[in-house]
């Protein structure tokens, strides 16, 4: 019988989980805090003012249940949005093949290290892999690196299969790798900055603590991927997305060397006007403070970025178009992180620049306007699967908040902390926060309505508001590998085309001994005398 199931689509899932959701407004009564705005470290957060909990009338979901669709369309809306011109981009850089051939000399290039004996005794693909995984989750844990893996599935996915691994293999490398560093967070703004500001804790005190937790997190996560990775290249019919991929190696399936290297006339039209823009920028913006926790770097980072691009793309231009689409690309990636830690950049600087590289790709290629449009609207069909279930997703929160029950199930579990000894205190705390990630994945959203309570019970127990911070930590980031209601997971796992519960099956052994081990690593903020603690 278990032969014959088949996993149902995600959008099934989702609405399955709505419909349950739906019905547990039936059962849990309505309840309410009362709110306040307020300055968290500069930026004005909605935060619950403490002992102002109320019974209200509970509002039961029923047709709802299919408004909610409506709802979630309109609170993931940015979400959805950056997923079409994230798709309708890379589907134009596609068109030129310029993503196959760098992956394709990417590989070449790492064999010619294989002549190593050390090298070739570790791996040359398992030092790949663990370096694009150190990176980002360094991104997770410093800047809270979150949507932005979206634009990177893509990339990581074909490269995973190119290298004879799968879907899942490249997920790992940026998604999954990005999430454990936003875990075991070391400077993130969106947790650590958040939790610190409303319980009154000096910023970002702590660190050292932190980043031997996201040293141990990111060691466990490389080891799972590479032991994942290397079962998968010795036997790939063992991959659970063995069928699914077909589609991912169809698509890598080489005629590359088929391809013609040239450079048109509009290539080095368009690499002049982007070194033109770029100066005109560099003129205006000579500086550059980079924002990285307490730190503030500042620089020519605009101008130094501005230099390189017009040197490498004169190189890149002289060898094919190809090169300098990929130039393109990876100084897009640069902007992206320049924008990130010096012009606070969120969605829709980061869409409008994907959206920049795909046209400016499109016009290098010598395409007209209307070719352009065309490959840009193919793209956004190709993705529009995973930009739906993210709407469907939105459709669970809305059913909870019009439910009115939020609220009540954070009344009953911080009551729950009451009259508890230290660690269990710890232990409930964490295993609250990482209960409530299933239905609210915002880690600042989540700091802003837990934080404030959390805090209070810290000092009544004894318990120091930073162990309060890390049980947040480390429940706001761990089981969002599973959510639902993630609209980045959806997304991600949209893009690369793998279904939700084949993910659940690969990912949740991992995330149950990460929970443990995460567990096992707050005991000593409550036990031992900890720096900043």
């Amino acid at each position: 019988m278990l032969k014959n199931f088949k996993v149902p689509n995600n959008i099934v899932i989702v609405f399955s989980i709505i419909i349950i959701a739906a019905i547990l407004t039936w059962i849990v009564p309505g309840g309410k805090y009362d709110r306040q705005t307020i300055k968290v470290n500069g930026v004005e957060r909605t935060v619950i003012v403490n002992d102002t909990y109320k019974s209200i009338d509970s509002h039961p979901q029923t047709w709802q249940v299919f408004a909610a669709f409506y709802k979630g369309f309109i609170n993931m809306s940015h979400i959805i949005v950056f997923i079409l011109m994230i798709g309708g981009a890379f589907w134009i850089m596609n068109e030129t093949r310029s993503i196959d051939i760098g992956i394709l000399s990417f590989l070449t290039l790492t064999k010619r290290f294989e002549k190593w004996k050390f090298i070739r005794f570790l791996g040359v693909d398992n030092i790949i892999m663990t370096f694009i995984m150190v990176i980002f989750s360094a991104f997770g844990a410093i800047f809270g690196m979150a949507e932005e893996t979206l634009a990177f599935t893509l990339i990581f996915v074909q490269l995973s299969i190119r290298m004879g691994y799968d879907s899942l293999v490249g997920i790992g490398l940026c998604y999954f790798a990005a999430h454990v560093g936003f875990a075991g967070a070391i400077l993130n703004p969106f947790t650590i900055g958040i939790a610190q500001g409303l319980s009154s804790v000096p910023l970002f005190t702590g660190i050292e603590y932190r980043v031997i937790c996201w040293i141990i997190f990111t060691f466990i996560s490389i080891v799972f991927v590479l032991w994942y990775a290397k079962r998968v290249k010795k036997n790939p019919s063992k991959s659970i997305m063995f069928k699914e991929d077909d589609f991912w190696r169809k698509r890598s399936e080489s005629d590359i060397e088929k391809i013609e290297f040239y450079t048109p006339k509009s290539a080095w039209i368009v690499g002049g006007v982007l070194t033109l823009i770029m100066v005109i920028y560099s003129f205006y913006f000579p500086s550059t403070d980079l924002k990285v926790g307490l730190n503030i770097v500042k620089g020519p980072f605009l101008p130094v970025l501005t230099g390189l691009f017009a040197v490498i793309s004169f190189f890149a231009l002289r060898k094919s178009l190809h090169f300098f689409v990929l130039n393109i690309l990876g100084f897009t990636i640069f902007y992206l992180i320049l924008g990130v830690l010096g012009y606070d950049w969120y969605i829709m600087e980061i869409a409008a620049l994907f959206l920049a590289m795909g046209v400016f790709t499109g016009f290098a290629a010598g395409k007209k306007n209307s070719e352009i449009t065309k490959l840009f609207q193919e793209g956004v069909k190709d993705i529009v699967s995973a930009a739906l279930v993210v709407g469907f997703a939105g459709g669970i929160i809305a059913i909870l908040n019009d439910g009115q029950i939020i609220d009540t199930v954070l009344f009953s579990l911080s009551n729950s902390l009451r009259g508890t000894g230290q660690i269990t205190a710890i232990t409930i705390m964490y295993g609250f926060q990482s209960l409530l990630n299933l239905i609210i994945t915002s880690g600042s959203a989540k700091a802003a309505l837990t934080i404030p309570i959390m805090a209070q019970f810290s000092d009544i127990i004894g318990l120091s508001r930073q162990a309060t911070i890390m049980a947040f930590q480390f429940g706001a980031g761990i089981t969002d590998m599973i959510a639902p209601t993630s609209g980045v997971l959806i997304g991600v796992l949209g893009i690369a085309k793998v279904p939700y519960a084949k993910w659940v099956k690969f990912v949740i052994p991992f995330m149950l001994f990460l929970a443990f081990i995460a567990w096992l690593l707050l005991i000593p903020t409550v036990t031992m005398k900890l720096n900043g603690f």
